[in-house]
């Protein structure tokens, strides 16, 4: 299965024409291709700065939400995040917002092993421990994550089907069980929405920083806690746990969570085939619990 087809090709002349039309001061530094993910290419710009476009019209509100309120979480949080330095306006060359942002030299946690990931394992449980306060009435609204998991039975039972997976009579039978524990009933928290490990960048062994806040919203924090299976193994999920003082009914959920994540990575083998190793480990962690 494909994911989103890119609607614009970000390629270097098009970073160039833009940045010498917005910000000429950066238009001759080098530009370095670093990659996209479904919804942004970034480039990175000089040593330290890169330039984050979407690539489609459904993710372009998605960039507007970091500009809007990365600003504000930031100063909150205990390690760096890609608020904006420069913002980027929709043109004749391109038609949505854009940004540069801060260059991390740092490797995505999904690149290292995971039995060396425990060591931040608390660094990550600060951070989620500084995001997840009260958000206002007008967080951006996300249907994907933070929400009740009610809804999301059928739409995993039919993944579960089309991968063919052998373990999907287990898959749903533990899904069920743990998505039946009692709802959160605290008020909606400041969520990133998507902290698995390729979004956790480190360096020397420790958290560098958390990027890619696209889906950033508010809710219930299990669908952040997810992370724990995703991203860790028992050692390093038992440090998480440890610094976040969320009752049994939201780790289950968490849980539930993680399940339905690491299938939706399991989808994409071709256009995003670092996401499938991440969502085999959520997936055998969160049965394994």
């Amino acid at each position: 299965m494909l994911g989103p087809v890119p609607e614009v090709d970000i390629t270097e002349d098009l970073v160039r024409t833009l940045l010498q039309q917005q910000h000429p001061d950066l238009a001759d530094l080098p530009l370095t291709w670093a990659g996209a993910g479904w919804d942004n290419a970034l480039w990175r710009v000089g040593e330290h700065l890169a330039a984050r476009f979407p690539v489609r019209a459904a993710a372009a509100d998605l960039l507007v939400h970091e500009q809007q309120w990365l600003p504000v979480l930031a100063p909150r949080l205990p390690v760096d995040v890609p608020a904006p330095v420069r913002r980027g306006a929709a043109s004749a060359s391109y038609p949505w917002a854009w940004s540069v942002v801060p260059w991390f030299e740092a490797d995505a946690a999904h690149r290292t092993p995971v039995a060396h990931r425990s060591a931040w394992a608390p660094q990550l449980a600060e951070v989620l421990h500084a995001l997840h306060r009260p958000a206002p009435a007008d967080a951006p609204d996300n249907p994907f994550r933070g929400g009740p998991l009610g809804p999301r039975g059928d739409t995993l039972a039919d993944r579960v089907h089309q991968l063919g997976l052998a373990d999907a009579d287990r898959i749903l039978e533990r899904w069920r069980d743990l998505a039946g524990a009692p709802a959160w009933d605290g008020p909606p928290l400041w969520l990133h929405g998507d902290p698995h490990p390729a979004n956790l960048l480190v360096h020397g062994g420790r958290l560098r920083a958390v990027i890619d806040f696209g889906d950033v919203t508010s809710g219930d924090p299990a669908s952040d806690l997810s992370t724990a299976w995703l991203t860790f193994d028992a050692e390093g999920r038992a440090a998480l746990r440890d610094r976040l003082a969320y009752d049994e009914a939201t780790w289950r959920r968490a849980q539930a969570w993680a399940l339905s994540l690491a299938v939706v990575m399991l989808l994409h083998p071709v256009d995003h085939p670092h996401l499938v190793p991440i969502g085999r480990h959520g997936l055998a962690q969160a049965l394994a619990d």
